[in-house]
């Protein structure tokens, strides 16, 4: 540790596809409103990169759904947001993001890696080369996936490797129906003690190999067959909710076993109650060219609403929230621009301006920073790269992101690269 942390672990909602701001965080737009059907003005796209919409006539689109003040701060937010509305003064909503790419692969790839290009590590993988994990038998850095809304936006295994970095960092993702991890069961007739005469043979093998050839990866194997033998015996009981009271489960709105949001988050609490380091939730479904009213309204913030404000109630009861960071965003958010597809309205892709929040410990509840354009299309006030969160969730892990380093091809690589700084009025 570089200084004192604020928390001890991350649980990152990836809203996998684009939310739109103008629909979720980013607030007061009457210019916009003004605008609605009206061709959007050249100054602000003429050269621009635009995604789906290029060469295109270019229309205006209001926001969808009003937008009300919530809590003591009176932080504005969507209406489709009411169960988490009523924690919104733990949320530090940043209105001003900004990324580099404009289509979901290289951005998801910035998100997740801090940067464009792909085989560099991911965030997680960072940060269990950092700080190691509490987790004595389970991965320090797990992935669960669900879906809901419109398509099920593709993303890679990339985006939780290790890159460059020993592959004993990488993310381990947990399948959210059937057995969560392939082979998980031992087979007829093998029980614990034959295997792990088996595990401590090749062990041996392994660890006169290691000093000879001085290879990271010897080391990395026999780290994982161990890891591997232990959760054997604690994904089971990872995975059994049995033990979960109806109130728990109806806190969350979720029912074990279906792979929703909803499930996963209840095991995101359990993972960071085990001391996992870095939990990350991929919920695709966001990418909404078309159908944005009915997928934003009847799908993708039912899916995740409930399961948020579950998952922050059930952290601060059993003490975790003040230690636990939570990140709630996408990769990009979406055009104030319209797209119709058969008479159906959507947003394109847009990289110059969007929102997230963060919550947890060491963040200043009910804050906003940053703010959008008249019309949402550029960042434009306390304009916040994603190399920015990336040094800040750092910071709040105890770790100066500029001395997080490791040497690869003779350069001192780092997750924020040559760039980031911290965004320090979003911390408490």
């Amino acid at each position: 540790l570089h200084h004192a942390p604020k928390v001890k672990r991350v649980i990152y909602l990836y809203m996998s596809g684009g939310p739109s701001h103008l629909e979720t965080f980013d607030a007061n737009k009457p210019e916009l409103v003004k605008m609605d059907g009206k061709p959007m003005p050249t100054s602000f796209t003429k050269g621009q990169s635009i995604a789906q919409l290029q060469n295109q006539k270019l229309a205006c689109l209001r926001p969808q759904f009003p937008f009300k003040k919530w809590g003591q701060s009176g932080t504005e937010m969507t209406t489709l947001f009411p169960h988490l509305a009523k924690h919104i003064d733990q949320l530090a909503v940043i209105r001003s993001m900004h990324t580099d790419a404009i289509n979901h692969d290289p951005a998801n790839t910035l998100m997740n890696t801090g940067t464009t290009i792909s085989g560099r590590p991911s965030m997680g993988s960072w940060i269990q080369y950092g700080l190691g994990s509490e987790a004595e038998d389970l991965p320090g850095f797990v992935v669960l996936s669900s879906h809901a809304g419109r398509s099920p936006q593709p993303i890679s295994v990339r985006m939780w490797h290790t890159g460059f970095l020993p592959s004993q960092f990488q993310g381990i993702q947990l399948r959210s129906t059937g057995d969560p991890v392939m082979y998980v069961r031992r087979p007829d007739g093998v029980d614990i003690q034959r295997q792990r005469d088996v595990v401590d043979t090749v062990q041996a093998l392994n660890d006169l190999q290691a000093p000879a050839l001085r290879d990271p990866e010897i080391t990395t194997r026999i780290a994982q067959y161990e890891m591997a033998f232990r959760m054997q015996t604690s994904i089971p009981k990872l995975m059994d909710v049995s033990q979960e009271p109806a109130e728990v489960l109806d806190l969350y709105g979720c029912k074990p076993g279906d792979g929703s949001f909803a499930s996963n988050c209840l095991l995101a609490r359990r993972l960071a109650e085990r001391g996992v380091r870095f939990i990350q939730l991929y919920h695709r479904g966001w990418d909404h060219h078309n159908g944005l009213v009915n997928f934003m309204k009847n799908h993708c913030c039912p899916s995740v609403d409930q399961a948020i404000a579950g998952l922050i109630t059930d952290l601060k009861r059993r003490g975790l929230f003040k230690d636990t960071l939570i990140v709630w965003g996408g990769e990009f958010g979406r055009t104030p621009m319209a797209q119709r597809s058969k008479g159906v309205v959507g947003r394109d892709h847009h990289m110059k301006g969007f929102s997230l929040w963060l919550a947890g410990g060491g963040i200043k509840g009910g804050a906003t920073h940053g703010t959008t354009d008249s019309l949402g299309y550029n960042a434009e006030e306390n304009r916040t790269h994603v190399n920015d969160l990336h040094a800040t969730l750092l910071h709040l892990l105890g770790i100066d992101h500029e001395r997080l380093t490791y040497r690869f091809q003779g350069r001192d690589f780092r997750l924020t690269d040559v760039h980031g700084k911290l965004i320090k009025p979003v911390l408490s």
